[in-house]
């Protein structure tokens, strides 16, 4: 039996890089056990270098693939890589379905790579609750950059945008209309555009739509150094493109820094995770403290009183207490 180490033990290992205390220390955090909150006290002081790298796009546009090649990209240049990949939530037991762990399997008995799954737990935006805080104890542990994947579920998945310095958008031609599967604000929060499955005849086509698409939000009073988001062809079946990637990343990188944009974008993932923690501490306050919520739905289901009212009446009620 593996002793139990303690809080102290357990961050020393996190700042010295061990994989056991890092894998430990994150489920710790997962399961909201009170000494996953001391280990990331004492962690958290020793991060804020490591670059987070977002990457999302429809179902079936090749993300999963496009963080394996990222990765051997990486490694081959002497990063160690973490990644956070949020997975579908099982029906059964809430628990990651671990499809892209299993797709990265080959970074196994690699110590340089650290692959981690977290059930999204339907918590929207494709992401999961803990997912900046896993991500600082990769940080602490020297991984950089921290690649997180979100689930892949549809048009809205700009939550990435708040959790990363980096957005990489992934589309694949193939897929429908261009123009379509981009409206809802994911070209917006791209940092860098991704063609995948380069090796297909209408990629081409498809980066050419999401060039016109970039025209289009254009404005004329834009800043001198602003950023132009890059669109990049990859293929995994001619190998190409990856390394063009991982080059604009950190092309991105260099500019966040230069511009004074890195601050502001690391203010904003702080203030995601902070307001993320305020409204679910809340929401378990509520119930642990037997506040009926019952009666307040059935007042806004008959329109008695809006949903604003009936926030401020239960978190009234909360303050009573």
């Amino acid at each position: 039996m593996r002793r139990s180490l303690s809080t102290e033990e357990l961050a020393k290992g996190v700042l010295n890089g061990e994989i056991g205390a890092v894998a430990r220390s994150i489920t710790a955090i997962e399961n909201d056990l009170p000494f996953g909150n001391d280990i990331l006290a004492r962690i958290f002081p020793h991060s804020g270098n490591a670059h987070l790298i977002g990457i999302t796009g429809p179902p079936g546009a090749g993300k999963s693939t496009l963080v394996n090649e990222l990765i051997r990209v990486y490694r081959a240049g002497g990063n160690k890589v973490a990644v956070l990949a949020i997975d579908p939530s099982s029906p059964l037991t809430g628990g990651a379905t671990l499809g892209d762990r299993i797709r990265m399997l080959e970074w196994h008995n690699d110590p340089g790579v650290f692959v981690r799954s977290m059930a999204s737990r339907r918590f929207g935006g494709g992401l999961a609750q803990h997912t900046l805080t896993v991500a600082h104890v990769f940080d602490a542990a020297g991984f950089d950059p921290v690649i997180i994947e979100t689930v892949g579920t549809g048009q809205d998945e700009v939550g990435i945008a708040s959790l990363a310095h980096s957005t990489v958008l992934v589309q694949a031609p193939g897929m429908g209309d261009s123009v379509q599967t981009l409206k809802a604000g994911a070209l917006e929060i791209g940092d860098i555009i991704v063609v995948s499955k380069g090796d297909r005849t209408d990629c081409q086509a498809l980066a050419r739509d999401l060039r016109r698409l970039q025209t289009l939000h254009d404005r004329e009073d834009v800043a001198i150094d602003r950023w132009i988001p890059p669109i990049v062809i990859t293929s995994t079946i001619d190998e190409t493109g990856f390394a063009k990637l991982a080059g604009a990343i950190g092309t991105h990188r260099e500019w966040l820094r230069r511009s004074g944009t890195w601050e502001e974008r690391v203010r904003t993932m702080l203030a995601t995770e902070i307001a993320s923690r305020v409204q679910r501490d809340l929401q378990r306050r509520i119930q642990s403290q037997g506040i009926s919520q019952d009666a307040v739905i059935e007042a806004v289901l008959n329109r008695q009183i809006s949903p604003l009212a009936a926030a401020d009446r239960l978190l009234e009620s909360l303050s009573n207490r």
